[in-house]
């Protein structure tokens, strides 16, 4: 992720995307059928209805859903034990609100226009477990300090040859890599490849995020797409719109993606976040005016606050059983909580100008719903700026050798018990939200534990 400003006058990091009178005379000329209204699950993959678009412009005001929408498992079951809701209140609806100022064509779905929206209750309360919401509050505690965020994403993901429908029948086994060794930093990708890049590129742009740029990573089929920095919340819609697009045109080219955080033995894929705090649009609060002595004093208590307080929020950040296989040693994912200055074996990575620096918080699976590893990097943030802990000293060499420092948990189970019973998690995002989402943790362990593996049958059903 590097700097979102640019020299040249046709270049625009962030596009202006829809706005509502605009959507209006697309509609009413014929331009756009339908209007997708959706809000991110809380895996952070889109849900919601394809309106009529006249029908849409008509009723401006939402859309009712299903509360269950928020309140399942991974495959869309209605799980019991949810406040929210669940039987004990019959499923009832809650309410999409358009967002006015997070509109955008599909350009792949022709006569398209996404929408994404803001789940609220009927008395027009936001849904505080909502992942938007989620990260609405923390951006809204950062200004109490008088400072802004800007993010950007950088996301890998893993691509396989073939269909959907053939990866289901193989059962998700035996799959081919759309490159058939390390490709990292190539640029002499597949013809496939770079037909691949080219539809989503321009997708992208269509779409209002294009991206930084494209690249193949270190696993065969692994790729990497990063985003200019901006808006936290923007980039965080840009993203699903990312996915989505991606599950989209990877089809139509016959691949198919995947964004488990360790799809295979030995293979993970990220989703790091950089983060950067501003006084205003001109104004880096993270300046530092000798950065061969320390980062800047502001800088230090949100790194302090990093390495304090994500420990007690892992769940938020690496939902499933697979996100802990992820965490492997010389693996460039971290295996403790530390921080260095360009090390890439830290948790969180000092980098960028030398005196305008930013953090790569690099905890994140590609698995993981954007906007709560965000509002859990951000809640971070605001616990170190109130409270200031003491900061360690910076890794210099190999992290994962770094034995004074907090390990990441092992499993879900570990970072499930320290994330149910924190005070930080639950003074920065409610003791609601942190029931909400220790139960969906507590569903994910038990479908996860009655399990057996291939693995285990290989190893032991002649030998037991």
């Amino acid at each position: 992720m590097t700097s979102a400003t640019s020299s040249d006058p046709l270049y625009v990091a962030h596009p202006p995307l829809l706005k509502p009178e605009e959507l209006e005379r697309l509609v009413r000329d014929g331009e756009i059928t339908t209007v997708v209204l959706a809000v991110p699950d809380m895996q952070g993959r889109l849900k919601g209805k394809l309106h009529d678009a006249r029908g849409f412009m008509h009723r401006f005001g939402g859309s009712e859903m299903c509360a269950y929408v928020l309140a399942t498992d991974v495959d869309m079951n209605p799980q019991p034990g949810y406040a929210l809701t669940g039987w004990h209140d019959g499923f009832g609806d809650l309410r999409a609100v358009p967002d006015g100022q997070a509109m955008r064509r599909l350009p792949y779905l022709p006569g398209t226009v996404l929408v994404h929206g803001d789940a609220v209750h009927h008395d027009g309360r936001p849904v505080d477990v909502a992942p938007r919401q989620m990260l609405h509050r923390q951006l809204q505690a950062l200004r109490s300090f008088g400072l802004e965020a800007k993010a950007g994403v950088e996301s890998e993901y893993m691509l396989y040859n073939g269909t959907q429908a053939q990866v289901r029948r193989r059962g998700y086994r035996g799959l081919t890599p759309v490159s058939p060794y390390n490709l990292d930093y190539a640029l002499d990708h597949p013809p496939a490849v770079s037909a691949f890049f080219e539809d989503l590129r321009s997708a992208l742009h269509g779409a209002g995020c294009p991206p930084e740029a494209f690249k193949t990573e270190g696993a065969p089929g692994q790729v990497e797409v990063t985003w200019p920095y901006g808006d936290p919340m923007r980039a965080c819609d840009d993203y699903t719109v990312h996915k989505h697009a991606v599950r989209h045109l990877a089809e139509r080219h016959e691949m198919v993606p995947t964004f488990m955080a360790a799809p295979r033995t030995g293979v993970g894929s990220g989703l790091h976040l950089h983060v950067s705090l501003w006084h205003d649009d001109e104004d880096p609060a993270f300046y530092a005016p000798q950065p061969d002595v320390l980062p800047s004093e502001l800088m230090q208590h949100s790194i302090a606050g990093l390495i304090a307080a994500l420990p007690h929020m892992v769940p938020l950040f690496a939902p499933f059983a697979n996100s802990y296989k992820r965490y492997r040693p010389r693996s460039f994912a971290p295996t403790r909580f530390t921080w260095g200055r360009d090390n890439r074996s830290c948790a969180v990575r000092v980098i960028g100008e030398e005196t305008n620096p930013h953090l790569e918080v690099r905890l994140a699976g590609a698995d993981a719903n954007p906007y709560l590893a965000l509002a859990a990097v951000i809640a971070a943030i605001n616990y170190g700026l109130r409270n200031e802990p003491k900061l360690p000293e910076p890794c210099t060499g190999d992290g994962y050798s770094a034995d004074d420092a907090l390990p990441v948990p092992n499993n879900l189970d570990e970072a499930l018990t320290d994330f149910a019973e924190s005070e930080i998690a639950q003074n920065a995002f409610g003791a609601s939200a942190v029931d909400h989402y220790a139960h969906a943790a507590e569903i994910e362990l038990a479908v996860a534990e009655g399990q057996v593996t291939d693995w285990e049958l290989r190893r032991g059903f002649d030998r037991a």
